[in-house]
């Protein structure tokens, strides 16, 4: 089989961010890295749960809400995807920095935390998302374009 895109990319090279992963003709996928890849530190399945929730529901309710196709956690528990069609990359960058601004405050039930909506609704810890969301939304601050390719980031410091 061929070795698929995500899995070309050095892993050892980059760190804490938002990059693009691929262009499938209209469809951008994002990665929405939250911590180091292969640190040792990885986000615990309940934040990770929690931030899912949060982050497809406030990405699905925005302004750019009808161009999101998909936002999912990744397996690694390092971060996420987010798919989206006909949105810019600075409005992508804006997007992923609002949703986890208002993620790092949101206080109240989590949506979609109940027998009927979710699959597994008793592991969600909101405490832990709200700390976990800092370190990518401290970095989103002056994003650039530019910064969305990988390679921008290599040769320098990785958190």
């Amino acid at each position: 089989m061929e070795k698929i895109a995500s899995f070309q990319v050095d892993h050892t090279k980059f760190g804490v961010g938002l990059y693009i992963s691929r262009i499938d003709d209209d469809i951008v996928t994002y990665d929405v890295r939250m911590v180091r890849p292969n640190g040792g530190k990885y986000i615990s399945n309940p934040s990770l749960h929690t931030i899912e929730h949060i982050f497809a529901t406030y990405a699905r309710n925005s302004e750019f809400g009808k161009n999101v196709i998909y936002v999912g956690p990744m397996g690694c528990r390092t971060g996420f995807y987010l798919l989206t069609r006909g949105i810019s990359h600075e409005n992508a960058i804006k997007l992923v920095r609002d949703a986890y601004k208002y993620i790092s405050g949101y206080e109240g039930d989590i949506m979609g935390c109940s027998a009927v909506e979710c699959g597994n609704y008793l592991e969600h810890d909101l405490q832990s998302a709200k700390k976990d969301v800092l370190p990518l939304l401290e970095k989103l601050e002056g994003y650039t374009v530019e910064m969305l390719d990988y390679s921008w980031h290599y040769g320098k410091e990785i958190i």
